[in-house]
């Protein structure tokens, strides 16, 4: 099986480095602001937009202006990279079929500072460095050896930091005749997972851990003028705070997920709404929420978790190890009995206890719930019913850009 992987490292630069990188990145992001608002005053004005085509060919246009000219610093195709990213944007926001389509929205520098390398044959490997066009030889700190066809590279700024997520292309060997070992998983809050094979994961809970940190560094950014220098370094410590916080979780997620999709075939999670279960409750003017202040701490928690990063990571790897994840209904499945199946509200005593009323079996909740989960799962697959959905999830899986730490 061919799949695309990408290795991620942060790069060793110095001040001259830098200021080709944020150029770079600079130039991409005005071409894109640039056809964005043509385009945008084209669709108010009752137009088609311009594209690819069309805006690569302006593009050169505004590198031979004088007004322009400074586009041409930046290799030429990370312009057209960049147009093409655009290009896809618009075709996916008047996609049908895409279920989250919006339009592209206009770039800013703090948040949206990256380029891509599409041509590999420009690209050049040696030890820990790596070659980019008019950049010439950059290190970078190799946690991991890089195994595979290098594809493209995309160099990116995040946290105080300069990226390169170099692309490769590989074909891995999938065992097809592992024993089959199944797995059901409940998702939750006080442990991050619980099996139903009795194992549970307690939480990293990260955002938790470093949130009054946070807030005490908000509290003097609000103390300082605007965009100030004093203001711009005050920012920078937060964003690099963010930045941890969300390293520590996805960490944490990779762990996990991996030790779970290495000694399981089939995996059966639940399948939770999570936008819905994390909108906030505040109402509105006429009909007020309640207990707003509680809701948004179990908010919080929820997406403090990672569920859906989890859930992601688990079908990817899973195909890789020749595996399945297969997502169930979790309707009812905290308050059934794993031993009898009598379902009743009141079975579930607490948050942590379970105790059924008719044979009296005494549990976690949480692994009762995840057996209840295994055992919908299995019988969905002996009557057929998603089996084709996990067939075409994990086709599309092997096909997807996967980006690991």
């Amino acid at each position: 099986m061919i799949v695309r992987k990408a290795y991620k490292y942060r790069l060793k630069t110095n001040q001259e480095m830098e200021h080709k990188l944020w150029s770079f990145a600079g130039h991409c992001r005005f071409v894109w602001n640039y056809f964005w608002r043509v385009n945008k005053h084209r669709l108010s004005n009752g137009y088609r937009i311009m594209r690819y085509s069309e805006m690569d060919y302006f593009s050169k246009l505004l590198k031979k202006s004088d007004e322009y000219s400074f586009l041409a610093e930046a290799p030429a195709h990370l312009i057209q990279q960049k147009l093409k990213d655009l290009d896809k944007a618009y075709k996916d926001a008047f996609d049908k079929k895409q279920q989250n389509k919006r339009m592209p929205t206009n770039r800013k520098r703090n948040i949206h500072s990256s380029f891509r390398y599409p041509a590999p044959n420009q690209l050049k490997l040696e030890n820990r460095r790596i070659f980019l066009p008019k950049l010439g030889w950059v290190g970078f700190y190799c946690s991991r050896k890089i195994d595979g066809e290098i594809k493209n590279a995309t160099v990116s700024y995040r946290g105080g930091h300069w990226y390169i997520s170099i692309q490769i292309e590989k074909e891995i060997t999938v065992d097809k005749y592992r024993e089959p070992k199944d797995i059901g998983i409940d998702l939750g809050i006080s442990k991050f997972v619980s099996l139903s094979n009795g194992e549970q994961k307690l939480p990293i809970n990260s955002f938790k851990n470093n949130q009054n940190r946070l807030g005490k560094e908000q509290r003097k950014l609000s103390k300082k003028v605007k965009f100030s220098s004093n203001w711009q370094k005050q920012k920078r410590k937060i964003t690099q705070l963010h930045s941890k916080i969300t390293n520590i979780r996805k960490d944490y997620i990779h762990n996990v997920s991996n030790e779970i999709c290495k000694n399981h075939t089939r995996i059966f999670i639940e399948d939770l709404k999570i936008a819905n279960m994390s909108k906030s409750a505040k109402g509105t003017i006429e009909n007020k929420g309640k207990n707003v202040k509680a809701k948004s701490g179990l908010n919080k928690a929820i997406l403090d978790q990672g569920w859906f990063e989890f859930a992601r990571q688990l079908e990817y790897k899973s195909a890789w190890n020749g595996g399945e994840v297969i997502r169930v209904n979790p309707r009812y499945t905290s308050q059934t009995c794993s031993n009898c199946g009598y379902k009743d509200r009141e079975n579930r005593l607490s948050q942590s206890k379970f105790e059924c009323k008719t044979c009296g079996h005494n549990e976690n909740a949480d692994i009762n719930a995840a057996k209840n989960i295994l055992v919908v799962g299995q019988t969905m697959l002996a009557c057929g019913v998603g089996t084709l959905v996990a067939t075409m999830k994990q086709e599309s899986v092997r096909n997807r850009e996967i980006v690991l730490p």
